[in-house]
């Protein structure tokens, strides 16, 4: 298929829309001036001094922190949603249950991170590290239910049936035979979990207190103060690492596609 030149056009405007400011930013976290638009020569100066700056990486470790402990817990909780949905069959309140799990998809952020703010105070809940982690987790669990629920609707359930019929009990059948085979969509859900955790800015300023304060709130207070060629070198440094992520996800991707392949060949031959 050959491509015209309007959508040449096309994606080279929309790929240089996208990428430009973030080549911009990359380069001048080199720069030796303190000013983020004046060039003054190259220097590694400030990827120093981020490591010496506390308060970032206090920042970044609560945020990595909250990451972890939400998407694990809606990765639990969003796997049993979607079990419930889609083995439980019909029964009383499910479309109630199911309104109540897919909500937070279209609800604004602001809602959910006020409604939150007024749940933890009415219960003296003080706000920490805790709070928003029950608050990632009340928004991620259903993108997590999503995703899992997509795969348990196409699982063949003649292979529990058989796990069944060969003495395994219901835990069994789910823990040897259902939890292997929708394990990537569990996995991908927790990991959109996670980076929708590492991500969100909105509900954690509702939900956060002065001892949790996660790195998004922390680079947007910052930005309001003026950009610093540490902050610079700081989103350069999650660029790298969200370009390791995928490029390795890519590696394995093939690779596990290749080793599928493979096999079928195998079993052809043998056949």
């Amino acid at each position: 298929m050959r491509l015209s030149w309007f959508n040449v056009v096309s994606l080279t405007l929309g790929f240089a829309f996208l990428y430009i400011p973030m080549i911009i930013l990359v380069i001048f976290s080199f720069n030796e001036s303190k000013l983020v638009t004046v060039w003054a020569g190259f220097s590694t100066k400030w990827y120093a001094e981020l490591m010496q700056n506390e308060a970032f990486l206090n920042a970044a470790w609560v945020t990595v922190k909250v990451a972890v402990f939400s998407s694990t817990l809606a990765t639990v909780l969003g796997t049993m949603a979607a079990y419930v949905l889609i083995r439980g069959g019909r029964f009383m309140g499910r479309t109630l249950f199911s309104g109540m799990i897919y909500a937070p998809l279209v609800m604004p952020e602001v809602i959910t991170g006020l409604s939150l703010l007024l749940l933890f105070i009415g219960i003296g809940l003080d706000r920490g590290v805790l709070t928003v982690v029950l608050a990632h987790t009340t928004f991620s669990m259903c993108y997590v239910s999503v995703v899992v629920s997509s795969r348990l609707a196409t699982f063949d359930r003649s292979l529990e049936e058989a796990a069944l019929d060969l003495g395994c009990t219901a835990i069994e059948a789910f823990r040897l035979v259902t939890l292997p085979i929708i394990a990537p969509a569990v996995i991908s859900g927790w990991l959109l979990a996670f980076t929708l955790s590492l991500d969100d800015l909105v509900i954690a300023s509702f939900t956060t207190g002065p001892s949790a304060t996660t790195l998004p709130i922390k680079i947007f207070s910052a930005v309001r103060l003026g950009v610093s060629p540490e902050i610079n070198a700081l989103s350069t440094l999650m660029i790298a690492i969200v370009t390791i992520g995928v490029i390795t996800a890519s590696l394995v991707s093939k690779r596990n596609l290749a080793r599928q392949r493979k096999d079928e060949q195998l079993a052809v031959r043998a056949s």
